[in-house]
This record gives C-alpha cells, structure tokens and sequence, in this order.
C-alpha cells in the first residue's frame, strides 16, 4: 500500500513501513531507542517489532500496565523516571508499541521529557491504527475523565502493520471498527456501508479499509490541525460516548466499556439527537441503529444513571463559556459542529437506545 503523507510525517504500511523505519533511524543520530510497551504488546508484539530494527543503537524496553486505567499521569512520572535512569537524553527515540494507551501516553511523554524528544508510534491494535496514533493528539485521562491533560504533537513517523491485528480478541477489533464507522458518517456513506458487511470482508479487505480510514482522517486533521473547526467533526459520537466510558470506569458495578463501545453508543444518541434537531433523516437513523446493533452487544444503562452521564458532560474538550457542543449530523457526510441540545432531548436519546436495544 502507497504511504500516505501529512505536512510534517508519513504513515508507511507493512513491509515497506519497517524499511521506512529503518532508513529514518539510519540517517538520524540518535544517541539511544527506547520502546514503550504495555504488558501485552511486551508478550505479543514487541519480538516481532525487534526482528525488524536494523541498528546498532542501544534500545532499552520500558514497560507500562495495560489498560485505561493506567493512562495517568502517575504511569507518566513513571516512564520520566525509567527514561532519566536509563540515561536518555534529547538525542534519544521513543517507539510506542501499542494500543491507544500506548500511542496517546508514550506522544505525551515524549512531547514533555526535556522539552520534548523524537517519538514514532507503532500501533498494534485496530483502534490506534485508524485513530490514536494519527493527527498528534497526546495526553492522558484524569481520573475516569479521558485525555484531560496532553497536547497536540506530531511523531516523525506513523509505523502500521496490520500483522499485529492477529494479536487481538474480537472486541478489540470491533472497538476500533467503531472510529471507522464514524470516519463513514461524518465523510462517505459508501465507506460506512462497505464496514457493515463486516460477513464479506477478506484480510486484504481490511487491509485497504484501514488505509482508507487514515486518509479520511489525515484530509481533516490537515484542514484544521488545532481543532478549530473541521477536526471537531471527528468528534462525532464522542461527546456522550466519552461520557458513558468515564462513568462505566468510574462505577464498580458497572462493567468497563472499550473505547469503541461505548462511541457506538455515543453515536446512536447523537444520531437520535440529529433527526430531533437537524433533520436527520429518520431512514438513516434507522439504518445505523440497526447496523450498531447488528454488530455489538446491547449495553444496558439504567433511568438512574442518565443524569450523572450527562453530568460529566461538562468536562468534555470541546465545551466552550459553559456552553456543553455536540457534533451533529445534517446527514451522512454533512456533520455539523457546536450544537447546543437540552437536557430533555439527551433523556429522550437514551430511551431510544433503551427502546432499541429490546429488539435485538
């Protein structure tokens, strides 16, 4: 597959994307590599990864916990403190080997670790493939609350091999089919038909999906790479699908949601929320309820659990002078940005949901 070119890096794929990696190494004078993993990318990920580095730079492995729930800025002091220890310095690398968590938390490292040091991110799960790991957005949650605290800074390269998909349970791939679903919404209604006939797609099928997800996402990331306007499109379903993650985290009797989870949901409130206000067609948002649903398991949320959710919604990133904005859709392919909706319309899209999911 043909990389693919932003304005300050390139995203290089399989084979070609390991010999990319291996000539920019060669031509900088690194003084050391570091590779950031998490526990299962260490196991599963990270012989495959060594295999393929053609230098004679030394390269220490730095370890993280997997999961959410490690993406804090106390696993941050951590790797700081790892990387002091093992001498690094400003002519040093980081490779992030890994999921979301991984690509997210090693960028704001790196971005912060005496002023900043070169970083490239080698994402291992289909979520981080298609999302995390393009665009520059590094951070890390603040309790159950996500990606309060980072910033917005490029690697030199984006290294994707889709051989490490082999490494992931099923609901780790549909968590990151989710983002690509969202990627047909807010661009190419083609895009999200051919994703939902999950029955028909081969590996070489994905393989092209994948790039093409990454070209949907580089196009906006490129118009608005601070988040001004465009990029906001990309946070369709996310408004509430973040706020439905950090209160399913944050509560012992809830079971934990995957990213892609709970943006499903997201998305099927904000697409209720789009024929209320927008004029959504009622067609299509029957079409994309039934499609998520086709796909994912129903999750129930509880009548008294709708206030704390909307609750949290005042953390979210895009809130500007108190004013809580949602990214709607117009229609497939026409989302619209700063959407202000009241809180009776937000109940109403969770019985929606509710009423939907007693069907399947």
């Amino acid at each position: 597959m043909n990389s693919i070119e932003t304005k300050t890096y390139k995203v290089h794929f399989n084979t070609k994307a390991y010999q990319e990696l291996n000539t920019y190494i060669d031509s900088t004078n690194f003084s050391k590599i570091f590779i950031l993993v998490d526990s299962n990318t260490h196991e599963h990920c990270l012989a495959k990864l060594m295999s393929q580095l053609e230098t004679a730079i030394a390269i220490e492995v730095i370890e993280i916990e997997a999961g959410e729930h490690h993406k804090t800025i106390d696993t941050c002091v951590g790797v700081w403190n790892a990387l002091t220890e093992l001498d690094a310095d400003r002519k040093s690398l980081l490779l992030n080997l890994g999921g979301g968590v991984v690509t997210d938390l090693g960028g704001f490292v790196a971005s912060t670790f005496k002023r900043g040091i070169k970083y490239i991110n080698i994402p291992t799960s289909l979520l981080a493939m298609v999302d995390a790991s393009v665009g520059g957005k590094t951070g890390v949650d603040l309790g159950a609350l996500k990606n309060q605290v980072g910033v917005i800074n490029t690697g030199d390269l984006v290294v994707i091999d889709t051989s490490y998909l082999d490494t992931l349970p099923q609901n780790q791939l549909k968590s990151g089919l989710a983002e690509m679903l969202k990627h047909g919404l807010i661009c190419d209604k083609t895009y999200f038909d051919k994703l939902t006939d999950l029955s028909a797609l081969t590996l070489n099928d994905l393989d092209i999906l994948i790039h093409e997800s990454v070209e949907i996402k580089k196009e906006i990331v490129t118009k608005d790479p601070l988040e001004q306007n465009e990029r906001k499109h990309l946070n369709f379903g996310h408004t509430l699908g973040h706020a439905i993650e950090s209160y399913f985290l944050s509560h012992a009797d809830k079971k934990e949601l995957l990213h892609g989870e709970a943006i499903v949901i997201g998305m099927i409130l904000e697409c209720y929320i789009s024929s209320e206000l927008l004029g959504f067609s009622k067609h299509d948002l029957d079409y994309i309820t039934a499609a998520f649903n086709a796909i994912y398991a129903p999750v129930t949320i509880l009548t008294s659990d709708y206030d704390a959710i909307i609750e949290l919604l005042k953390y979210d990133k895009k809130n500007e002078h108190g004013n809580i904005n949602f990214v709607l859709l117009k229609a497939i392919g026409e989302p619209k940005i700063d959407c202000l909706v009241d809180n009776t319309l937000l109940i109403k899209s969770f019985e929606y949901y509710a009423d939907t999911i007693k069907k399947v």
